[in-house]
């Protein structure tokens, strides 16, 4: 139930924060919050969109190789599901990379139009791999509920997760000066995909870290770590499919011009 709620309080966070206005029906109050960021985060304010991706991808592969080390030496279903997760949102950072260089190039005679929905095609392959990667780690998480009990090293995975959720709270601000870019208003699908990733992935890492904090106060309770793994992957799926309906809403109009 905790990584329930933190995965919800993510979205909602992410929700409230980074949805679609039109340039018209901004606010001078939404104005002034995004300098006031602006000014508290002055660093990641002057860098580019690029630079700023580049930056959470490589906190992501930093954390998976610990992630997974952590996971197969404290036998936690639950620290492997979170470095799936990073190293699947490495990749989807670089689909967005990808998907924000072909939007840049200049239109061809093949293309008049240019790529313009490259961003949102990424943000489309970001969710589905996110979706058949949790259905994977659910499948595994029930096996281990309903077959054995694997004792579960708790101080490793406290350790591991809060400096992962810490490290992830970073990233997730690092992305929302990103907003602060958009002339049009339109937070682009791509980079937001990339965002709500890197915001459940704190909350997320920080409900492992209460996990590992109860299983090694109680010296049990090892049944918490694939039951946490489990709603992880159960609520992330039911949002993956949000955002792919989103995304695929988006491009219907854009195929009908």
């Amino acid at each position: 139930m905790l990584a329930i709620a933190c995965r919800c309080a993510a979205r909602w966070v992410w929700v409230e924060s980074a949805g679609q206005p039109n340039a018209a029906g901004m606010s001078a109050v939404g104005g002034s919050y995004a300098a006031q960021r602006a000014a508290n985060w002055p660093y990641a304010a002057r860098m580019s969109r690029t630079q700023r991706l580049i930056v959470v991808l490589v906190l992501n592969l930093g954390l998976v190789a610990g992630l997974v080390v952590v996971g197969v030496t404290a036998h936690s279903i639950a620290v492997l599901a979170e470095g799936g997760d990073y190293l699947l949102d490495a990749a989807g950072i670089g689909v967005a990379l990808a998907a924000i260089w072909l939007a840049g190039r200049p239109a061809t005679r093949t293309r008049p139009g240019g790529y313009p929905n490259a961003t949102s095609v990424a943000a489309l392959i970001n969710a589905g791999w996110l979706l058949i990667l949790e259905v994977l780690v659910a499948a595994v998480a029930l096996n281990r509920l309903l077959t054995h009990r694997v004792p579960v090293d708790g101080l490793p995975v406290l350790v591991m997760s809060g400096v992962a959720a810490v490290a992830m709270l970073g990233a997730a601000l690092i992305l929302r000066a990103d907003e602060d870019d958009e002339e049009d208003g339109e937070l682009d699908l791509s980079v937001a995909a990339v965002l709500l990733d890197t915001i459940a992935d704190a909350a997320t890492a920080a409900a492992v870290a209460v996990v590992g904090a109860i299983i090694l106060a109680t010296g049990g309770w090892y049944w918490l770590d694939p039951a946490v793994a489990l709603a992880i992957s159960v609520v992330v799926a039911y949002h993956a499919i949000a955002l792919i309906r989103k995304v695929l809403a988006r491009l219907r109009p854009a195929r009908s011009r």
